[in-house]
């Protein structure tokens, strides 16, 4: 079983806009659903803190074998990543896919997202610094992925 590899870094941004959006739901000790920034879409996650497994049904990880948005997301709400709920709330109501499709450059969109937090009290030091220590976290937690967002049951 293959490891996912280490996301895009703006993913980060992304998954904790996510839960300050009210769109990772529970449904038990390892399945989620996230819903995605536009609401059309929601994904299927399973995260196995124990057994370092996870997968997602989430383009990035199910397509590019990283650690997708809704992964990171689970993570920070179980505690296993940091997340900050003022950076949470700067970044709430953000939609990623337009921007993404727009700008299609991620260090670009990344920039745009930075100035509506600037706007919303959050400086771009402060996103930098929370992303970084999120990130530095993720690269000691390895995550086997599996395909069990793929089976019922």
């Amino acid at each position: 079983m293959p490891y996912l590899r280490l996301p895009p870094k703006i993913k980060v941004l992304e998954a904790a806009g996510a839960i300050a959006d009210g769109r990772v739901i529970q449904v038990d000790d390892k399945r989620f659903i996230v819903r995605s920034s536009e609401g059309d879409r929601e994904y299927s996650v399973f995260v196995d803190v124990e057994g370092r497994e996870a997968c997602s049904t989430d383009n990035g990880t199910r397509f590019r074998g990283y650690v997708g948005y809704p992964i990171l997301s689970v993570l920070m709400i179980k505690g296993i990543l940091p997340y900050d709920a003022s950076i949470g709330k700067a970044l709430s109501g953000i939609d990623w896919k337009a921007l993404n499709e727009r700008f299609k450059k991620y260090a670009i969109v990344e920039e745009e997202v930075k100035k509506i937090a600037k706007d919303r009290g959050v400086t771009p030091e402060e996103i930098d610094r929370f992303k970084e220590v999120v990130y530095s976290k993720l690269k000691r937690f390895r995550l086997k992925n599996t395909d069990v967002c793929f089976h019922n049951g």
